[in-house]
């Protein structure tokens, strides 16, 4: 199948620049895609850019990875109504490394014809002059198609403008394209539906420079079930990196997806035929209360991310949430996990060898020791997911880290408790 068929069936085709690619890609192509190091991780609006990248691999072509070491010191204006703030070299040096880091993940880098390059285009970008870079690239561009851009038009009817150096942002994309033309014979840039203009300003430039047609193809911007797209600026960013966004977390952004959502991003994230994702939507359609489709794509996407340790992980933390054990979860986890629910602190020593009882009532779980006894009696009291008994004691081994233990009563009142 060509791959444009893949992209289409799977909801990850918008537009291309010229319908000549999809006779083009009937042959082995070399396809690149770009990412912003804006940030230290990518999240997961980016998952929909690099799993059009993994199409196109497994379809047979060669891909380019772009990190933007130089452009990202810019910032990409698109689809922006503010400038950016921009960050130093170091800071953009430091997430160009981590964002390399994850793609590593998803794309197959090993030796031969089929693997996967890294470019990073502060290594051609970094090497000119202001002036020879006037000479030799700004000459190229004519100021009424860079103001025609719908981007460019949107940010000058803002209040803030547009400066300068974002207008200038669309040469150094244009120009990635030229260099990974010249260099890797690269004829196609994919990338999400909002690089119309930075596309088109690279398949202009190496058509005046170089007199061949090179093309675009675009990606639709996934949104949640609010019409927002996946991101920072939208806050409501899942990061890759399991320090920014925990493995429960992300496993539990995916769960919650609607039923109207869910096929879209079983197409979108996953690699599940797209026969069992129509019976997975008519699973939905026909008992929605199972949640199956959701269960399949948090399990699929958390594992693709964060490995099968990362996938237990978030499955016992889910389970503690729900009354499960918490063994074999740090303290930090056990945090972030129930980060929403109430929290007390109490001094180590107004815990340790006090009965579980006394300990729930300090702690504000119940409103009297008394209230606390007759509750454990009757089998509703847990100390960190286990059943305990009005006898027992809050011994050091019960909290977790040394610092926190969760206390619950019945089937979801749970309550964090820290020690100082």
């Amino acid at each position: 199948m060509n791959v444009i068929d893949t992209l289409k069936a799977r909801g990850l085709f918008e537009n291309w620049t010229d319908p000549g690619v999809r006779d083009l890609l009937d042959t082995p192509q070399t396809v690149y895609g770009g990412f912003d190091p804006s940030a230290d991780s990518l999240q997961a609006g980016n998952l929909v850019a690099i799993m059009n990248l993994c199409h196109y691999q497994r379809a047979g072509h060669k891909v380019l990875a772009l990190v933007g070491g130089a452009t990202g010191l810019i910032g990409d204006p698109s689809g922006k109504t503010t400038e950016r703030k921009l960050q130093t070299v170091e800071t953009i040096a430091h997430n160009a490394e981590c964002i390399k880091a994850q793609l590593e993940r998803f794309l197959d880098f090993g030796p031969g014809a089929g693997g996967a390059t890294l470019v990073n285009n502060l290594d051609w970008l970094g090497k000119f002059s202001f002036i020879d870079y006037l000479r030799d690239v700004g000459r190229n561009f004519r100021m009424g198609t860079m103001l025609n851009k719908e981007s460019v038009k949107a940010r000058l009817e803002s209040p803030g403008g547009m400066s300068f150096t974002e207008f200038c942002y669309q040469t150094m994309q244009g120009y990635d394209f030229l260099h990974l033309y010249d260099t890797y014979g690269c004829r196609i840039q994919v990338g999400g539906s909002d690089q119309w203009g930075n596309i088109t300003a690279g398949t202009d430039l190496i058509h005046y420079e170089r007199g061949v047609q090179c093309y675009g193809v675009t990606i639709p911007l996934v949104k949640d079930s609010a019409g927002r797209k996946f991101g920072k600026s939208e806050g409501n960013a899942m990061y890759l990196d399991a320090r920014k966004t925990s493995c429960y977390k992300f496993y539990q952004f995916f769960l919650r997806s609607e039923d109207a959502v869910v096929g879209r991003y079983l197409r979108a994230f996953t690699f599940l035929p797209v026969e069992d994702i129509e019976s997975l939507e008519r699973t939905v359609a026909e008992a929605p209360e199972k949640r199956e489709a959701q269960k399949v794509l948090a399990e699929d996407v958390v594992r693709r991310v964060h490995g099968e340790e990362g996938l237990q992980q978030a499955l016992r933390a889910t389970a503690a949430l729900f009354g499960g054990s918490v063994a074999g979860m740090g303290a930090d986890e056990l945090l972030s996990v129930f980060e929403d629910a109430p929290s007390a602190t109490l001094e180590a020593a107004q815990a340790i060898g006090q009965p579980v009882t006394k300990v729930a009532a300090l702690a504000g779980l119940f409103k009297s020791q008394s209230e606390a006894r007759r509750t454990a009696d009757g089998g509703g009291l847990y100390l960190n997911g286990e059943r305990v008994g009005a006898a027992d004691a809050f011994s050091a081994d019960r909290a977790i880290g040394g610092r926190v233990a969760v206390l619950r009563s019945g089937k979801r009142n749970h309550l964090v408790l820290k020690l100082s």
